[in-house]
């Protein structure tokens, strides 16, 4: 067993043993990092979703009581409003109507 040949060839197996040995316990650590991770943000976007989903349920939880209180004074005067709205268009109409007609019969004269 003194042949040089042989104690190279046992060298480079054990060196390629202890390589692939080392690379497979590095791809397992880096996937098993991976899988934390993603793990984590699952989590994370989880949390997120949550959190938003029940801010805004106590917002119109919210909204829903307030409007509840004072719901039948805003909505008479929304639809006086809008009714006032909609006759005061009316009128600008009937007024430009009215003002068009006299000034297509002044041209024509």
């Amino acid at each position: 067993m003194s042949n040089p040949v042989i104690h190279a060839f046992f060298f480079g197996r054990a060196l390629a043993e202890v390589i692939g040995e080392k690379v497979e316990e590095n791809v397992t650590n880096a996937l098993s990092e991976l899988g934390k991770f993603d793990a984590e943000q699952r989590e994370n976007l989880r949390q997120f979703t949550s959190e938003v989903i029940e801010r805004a349920e106590r917002e119109i939880a919210k909204e829903n009581s307030d409007s509840s209180n004072g719901a039948a004074s805003v909505n008479s005067d929304s639809s006086v409003d809008l009714q006032e709205t909609i006759d005061e268009l009316r009128a600008q109409i009937a007024r430009l109507r009215a003002e068009l007609k006299e000034y297509a019969n002044s041209s024509e004269n």
